[in-house]
């Protein structure tokens, strides 16, 4: 039964968003020049919240928003009611407002917003130096809140290549404040507007920073990107001194995860006779297909003193 009332609120959060879809396009017949689009709500993952979607769609501009949100900030709108109901709010931010109605049922549903732009949002970030700012993108710093304080506070940090494009994508990645500072504060000089990006798009943390400076490395920017890339975690650095590969270099490291040199290939390999080999035989063996079954096939042919240099010649040259 349970998952019957799933299958129909989903089916009546479907025909909801019908219904504002075909209400937008009214809405749009009558007025070109408004900015209006659909909402949607349906149950968060979260206790206290929902998910919420602002979607709209034009010649120019497609956007498809869903975050979650905590139901205080719906003001009027009781979702704890059963049944459907009629719904008014309103969301207030410093780019502009969007207003909007539609319906709940048993706290999901759908409607339609009405978006009004706030005129002085535009000449308060020029005056932060943040130009270029359209309406297309006025509507979306409003879906992403890029608030006045958020731009002040970024600019506040002195970021090289900072601007309203770059401002938009720290709030899309969580480029704040306090990730920049906890960068510094690790060692790092974090001041490009690009790489702090990077870092947030690919896992750089400070956490992971301190971590590498206090095993002894000095990682670039370009460095701590490329180990996220190919997974060059402080775990995997740390099961690898286990076996007793302790402050290789990092670039080293990077190659060995590129090539699936992996503490468990380093067990297998010494554990038929080959004790540590160096860091470049392994990425080499590993190039070149010499692998534990390999060895132990030569092994059981009589082969069993072979170097590792002459098991990569076999493999060079085609034996199996």
């Amino acid at each position: 039964m349970e998952d019957l009332a799933a299958m129909n609120r989903r089916h009546a959060l479907i025909a909801y968003v019908l219904v504002a879809c075909s209400l937008v396009l009214s809405l749009l017949a009558r007025a070109d020049n408004s900015r209006t689009g659909s909402w949607t709500i349906a149950h968060g993952d979260e206790a206290g919240k929902v998910s919420f979607a602002l979607i709209y769609h034009s010649q120019h501009n497609n956007s498809n928003h869903q975050t979650e949100w905590p139901m205080s900030e719906f003001h009027g709108v009781d979702f704890a009611k059963t049944g459907k109901q009629d719904v008014k709010f309103t969301i207030a931010r410093d780019a502009g407002r969007f207003e909007c109605e539609g319906y709940l049922d048993n706290g999901e549903g759908a409607g339609v917003f009405h978006f009004f732009a706030e005129p002085q949002y535009v000449s308060q970030l020029s005056t932060l130096g943040f130009n270029g700012i359209d309406a297309d993108k006025q509507f979306s710093m409003a879906i992403l809140d890029v608030s006045v304080a958020f731009a002040k506070e970024i600019k506040a940090e002195n970021v090289k290549g900072l601007d309203s494009d770059k401002l938009v994508a720290f709030r899309i990645f969580n480029v704040n404040r306090e990730f920049i500072e906890a960068l510094r504060k690790a060692g790092l000089v974090a001041n490009d507007a690009d790489k702090l990006v990077a870092f947030r798009i690919h896992g750089v943390s400070p956490e992971m920073v301190n971590f590498l400076h206090q095993a002894g490395y000095q990682p670039d920017d370009d460095t701590l990107v490329a180990m996220r890339i190919h997974g060059v975690t402080p775990e995997y650095i740390q099961q690898l001194k286990v076996e007793g590969y302790d402050h290789i270099e990092l670039e080293k490291l990077i190659a060995f995860r590129i090539h699936g040199v992996s503490p468990e290939f380093i067990d297998k390999v010494q554990s038929l006779g080959y004790k540590h080999p160096e860091p470049d035989q392994l990425v080499t063996m590993r190039i070149h297909g010499v692998s534990p079954e390999f060895i132990s096939t030569m092994q059981s042919r009589g082969m069993k003193n072979l170097t590792i240099d002459q098991l990569v010649n076999l493999r060079i040259h085609g034996i199996d």
